[in-house]
């Protein structure tokens, strides 16, 4: 089973979307809800292009909740790299994010 971790940036970034979104309280559970299909299927999201090139994304809880990641497929390891509020304009996207 591969292994799923979230880099400090990314718990830093939800944090702040708990926070300027108000979500509620169980929003970390919810978040690792989604993030458990990636155990069995760490490819399942789709490649992002652009500056985000080598990375994948999963929504959820939230369909406007994105969440990046990369995959290590030597050490069997998925790297939650940032969590973003799909709908700014600077969140990654798969194909119109340029930097």
């Amino acid at each position: 089973m591969t292994r799923v971790e979230l880099a400090q940036a990314a718990v830093e970034d939800l944090e702040a979307l708990i926070t300027t979104h108000s979500l509620p309280a169980n929003t970390g559970q919810r978040v690792r809800w989604s993030l458990q299909p990636l155990e069995q299927f760490p490819r399942l999201g789709p490649e992002l292009a652009g500056r985000w090139t080598g990375f994948r994304f999963v929504l959820g809880p939230w369909r406007w909740l994105l969440i990046v990641y990369s995959y290590d497929e030597s050490a069997d390891r998925v790297a939650v790299v940032t969590i973003q509020d799909a709908r700014a304009s600077r969140a990654a996207t798969d194909s119109t994010s340029r930097g």
